[in-house]
């Protein structure tokens, strides 16, 4: 059976990236709601014993979606940290865009060989988020051989379906974001990266 994952941070250590107030909707209603929904639909199946990850490979249905958002939430809240003051440090003011990001890291030299920067594949990042159609999830994937992939996962899609490794996700779905941002979901995707836990995103490129 699932449990609801604990947040590796004060519910509000995001903010003002993502508030308190966001978290406590997010992770505590929505995600334990999806959380409900799957022990009650895995309850006495195979599904009930397999790993989150299997059954979201192996189910349809209710299940995937229920297993499929609890997956995505986990990868997502796991990701975060609080924000880095040295992110508004440039004398511009503008936020340095190797934040927390070791630039000698297997993933960042990954980055700038395929992008070229972390402006370039921000950018795209971004842009793949605010251009997916209705509620879903856009993700930085690892294939096989290291090479990195973006891509737009409607509904409760996760990369894993498609043989990729999923390392980095912005939840595009209103409920992360409305109540601090509204409908400027744009605005909220360019914050997200102040918050970021990039070792924590090396390290599930590197395993």
């Amino acid at each position: 059976m699932m449990n609801l994952i604990e947040l590796p941070y004060e519910i509000t250590a995001l903010a003002p990236v993502i508030s308190a107030q966001t978290l406590e909707f997010h992770h505590g209603k929505h995600l334990q709601g999806y959380v409900d929904n799957l022990n009650k639909l895995i309850a006495g199946t195979p599904f009930e014993t397999m790993p989150l990850e299997e059954i979201v490979k192996n189910s349809e249905g209710g299940i995937f979606n229920n297993a499929g958002q609890i997956l995505n939430h986990n990868l997502y809240f796991t990701q975060f940290c609080a924000p880095n003051p040295d992110c508004a440090s440039n004398p511009n003011g503008t936020p340095n865009p190797h934040c927390g990001l070791d630039p000698q890291s297997p993933l960042a030299a990954q980055i700038v060989k395929q992008w070229g920067s972390l402006d370039a594949f921000k950018a795209e990042f971004e842009s793949k988020g605010v251009t997916l159609f209705g509620s879903g999830w856009v993700w930085l994937s690892a294939q096989e051989d290291g090479t990195l992939v973006i891509t737009q996962e409607p509904g409760a899609n996760n990369p894993i379906t498609k043989g990729l490794k999923p390392l980095l996700t912005f939840d595009v779905w209103e409920h992360a974001y409305y109540l601090d941002y509204q409908n400027r979901r744009g605005a909220h995707l360019s914050e997200l990266w102040k918050i970021l836990n990039w070792k924590a995103i090396e390290s599930r490129y590197t395993r």
